[in-house]
């Protein structure tokens, strides 16, 4: 092998131009700007750099006769590569030339740097410099151990071969401070990157790759030193740091603590990965793939940074902001598919940022704190209809001439926006979210009857009928917008719901007996024959409960209108013929004629209000002429008439009307009888029963 004609002298160097020029000419290769584009050039400098150590000829030295103790500080050695070194090396770094066995390298007179010199070396960076000694010494000591030269001085040789390994290990620190560097400088340092790639090509090409594991202590002389994989370990470690580093204020500091700490973590690594495209990756060569490297490194230490907080106890918009900036901001273009940062940044080949055992986990957790959350909401309204709504009796709304809740929009509200963000992270979590507002659904609406029911049977309140009317439209929207929009089986909901609405029927119905019973009792008193109050009193108080009931969706309104009409001509009719008195011959003029005047207002103002009922119309004004009439034959028409306009009157029914007139027992039984046949009249309507509903009082027997 031939050596640079530089490197030799025959004259000793200059302290002073030794170390200066020396200096001058390792930077010089350093700073090389056509470093990448001249091909084999790029490694062949940084070899003969490698061999440009300081020179100077052997002076005497009192200790001439010593070389072979093994001392390397302030010794004299001949610098001289072994020919077998020489002959099974035919390349040194890429591209430089070819080292024939033909030609062996003379002995380099000079003198070699001690440890301390080339760690002072490594100090100032001047790292291809300090290779070369340390590369020199290594040789030395491996030649010295072939010929057996520390069989009786086995320290010394371990002595040596830590010097070397220890100088070995400082490089490699630096290699790893240099990169860590990058990022935290203002500006790149393209010299000492371009200086860097050339130091691994140098190792690389001196410690080939033989495929023998390196052992602990003198093993470790002539291996590699993979200085590659530690180049690429101190990215790593760069990365990570620079995720630990981002700031992140605590709960108690800032409530949206994460949000902020996750903003600013994208901020700063956008801007590194942006320096890396543009600064960093020109300093390296292609084999290198710099930016993929730093990619999967930023990549490993936010999965770990993230894994370590959703080990935390987070709360519900805590966990939402992980799984949304996980799921859909970190591959976005708000971060790694920034237009900024293609095609150099790659996206598609990264692993799963969350495991998927801490995936489900956070999942699962965001399920369980939304439970809750929902949970809230629904008590929430419950508790504003409460204190804005009953308390302070608020009338309901009117849309469309129906009463509104917006119960029904609160709700789906909720539901929808739950599903929305949660649809974003992942299908599966909007099912799970949708199950689960489902669920807390459920529950919620019969807590919700249960408050309603309570607090209006503890007060009489006008509202009470307007809010029966709007919650029930607003349940049944609620059902119909489950179906229709969020494609719900709502079958469980309508059994819900249905005994929601027969539980609020209940209480509606009990409130109109309790306003409509005294008044019902004074039917036939002498108070009532003489009463000179509006006969249309009993209507009035009705109308308070029925006239809300136009204001409700069908069917529902119509049936309830239907069930108040037949009850008050019922409890009417049930009130005239448990009577125990008779009605005298000049009363009973005065008495016929005011129910008629009453049944037709009651009949007409439920019939204003929407009830379809019209088969109800006539059973009063029967009873009514029965007990009016004076002329026997018309009486029997009369009894005929209600037979057969209400099949399901029972003889006990008529009795008791015809008792009403004072007729003897054999005069009610002739008339009775007469008029039986028509109690199988086929003219009925199916399901319109009314006399079989009340109770006929016990009369003594005609028959």
């Amino acid at each position: 092998m031939e050596l640079d004609p530089r490197s030799k002298t025959s004259e000793p160097a200059s302290p002073m131009n030794s170390a200066g020029e020396e200096k001058m000419e390792v930077t010089s290769e350093m700073s090389s700007p056509t470093l990448h584009s001249r091909g084999s050039e790029f490694f062949e400098r940084g070899f003969k750099t490698m061999l440009s150590i300081r020179k100077s000829k052997q002076s005497p030295n009192k200790d001439e006769g010593k070389e072979g103790t093994g001392t390397w500080k302030g010794k004299r050695l001949s610098l001289r590569f072994s020919k077998s070194y020489k002959e099974n090396k035919t390349t040194i770094c890429n591209g430089v030339e070819e080292v024939g066995e033909k030609t062996e390298a003379e002995p380099i007179q000079g003198k070699p740097l001690s440890v301390m010199e080339i760690n002072e070396l490594i100090q100032k960076r001047q790292l291809l410099e300090a290779f070369a000694s340390i590369k020199y010494l290594e040789d030395e000591t491996i030649a010295e151990r072939d010929a057996e030269k520390y069989k009786d001085n086995l320290q010394e040789f371990v002595r040596k071969s830590k010097d070397v390994d220890m100088l070995y290990n400082s490089i490699m620190n630096t290699i790893q401070s240099i990169v860590v560097e990058t990022l935290e400088h203002p500006t790149v340092e393209d010299t000492l990157l371009t200086s860097l790639v050339t130091l691994i090509a140098c190792e690389e090409a001196a410690h080939p790759n033989t495929g023998n594991a390196a052992g602990p202590g003198s093993d470790l002389l002539g291996t590699p030193r993979k200085w590659r994989e530690e180049w690429r370990e101190a990215i790593n470690e760069s990365a990570r740091k620079r995720v630990l580093r981002i700031p992140m204020a605590s709960k108690e500091e800032e409530s949206s603590w994460l949000d902020l700490h996750l903003g600013v973590l994208q901020k700063h690594l956008s801007e590194d990965l942006l320096k890396i495209k543009l600064s960093v990756k020109k300093c390296y060569p292609e084999e290198y793939r710099v930016c993929d490297v730093y990619v999967e490194a930023f990549h490993k230490a936010i999965a770990s940074h993230l894994q370590d907080l959703s080990q935390r106890p987070l709360e519900f918009n805590e966990l939402y902001t992980l799984l949304d900036w996980v799921a859909n901001t970190y591959r976005s273009e708000l971060f790694l598919g920034h237009p900024d940062l293609k095609p150099e940044v790659k996206t598609e080949d990264l692993s799963l940022l969350l495991t998927p055992a801490d995936w489900d986990k956070l999942k699962n957790d965001y399920i369980a704190s939304a439970k809750e959350k929902i949970k809230s909401y629904f008590g929430n309204i419950l508790r504003l209809e409460v204190t804005e709504k009953w308390e302070k009796e608020v009338h309901p709304e009117m849309k469309e001439n129906l009463y509104h809740s917006l119960l029904s929009f609160d709700i789906q509200t909720i539901i929808g926006e739950h599903m929305k963000i949660s649809g974003a992270i992942s299908r599966s979590l909007e099912t799970k979210t949708l199950e689960l507002c489902l669920a807390e659904l459920h529950e919620f609406i019969p807590r919700f009857g249960e408050e309603f029911m309570a607090w209006s049977t503890s007060q009489d309140s006008p509202i009470f009928a307007p809010y029966f009317a709007a919650y029930i439209n607003s349940f049944h929207d609620l059902a119909s917008g489950l179906e229709t929009v969020f494609k719900v089986n709502t079958e469980e909901l309508q059994k819900i719901l249905a005994a929601l609405t027969r539980n609020f029927t209940n209480v509606f119905l009990n409130k109109l007996r309790t306003k409509a019973q005294p008044l019902l009792k004074k039917i036939l008193t002498k108070d009532w024959i003489l009463a000179t109050e509006r006969p249309d009193s009993l209507a009035s108080a009705v109308s308070q409960f029925s006239e809300h009931l136009q204001h409700m969706r069908e069917p529902m309104g119509q049936e309830l209108l239907h069930d108040i009409h037949k009850y008050m001509v019922r409890e009417y009719i049930m009130q005239v013929i448990k009577h125990r008195r008779k009605i005298n011959r000049e009363t009973r003029q005065q008495v016929s004629k005011k129910m008629n005047l009453e049944a037709r207002i009651l009949n007409n103002t439920l019939i204003d209000q929407g009830s379809d009922s019209d088969w109800l119309l006539p059973a009063i004004h029967h009873i009514a002429n029965i007990i009016g009439e004076r002329q026997r034959d018309k009486i029997k028409e009369y009894i005929k008439e209600l037979c057969q306009d209400y099949p399901d009157i029972r003889k006990e029914h008529i009795l008791a009307v015809l008792a009403l007139r004072g007729l003897r027992c054999t005069k009610r039984a002739a008339i009775f009888r007469q008029g039986y046949h028509a109690l199988e009249s086929p003219d009925s309507k199916e399901g319109s029963t009314l006399f079989a509903e009340i109770e006929a009082p016990v009369t003594t027997s005609c028959f």
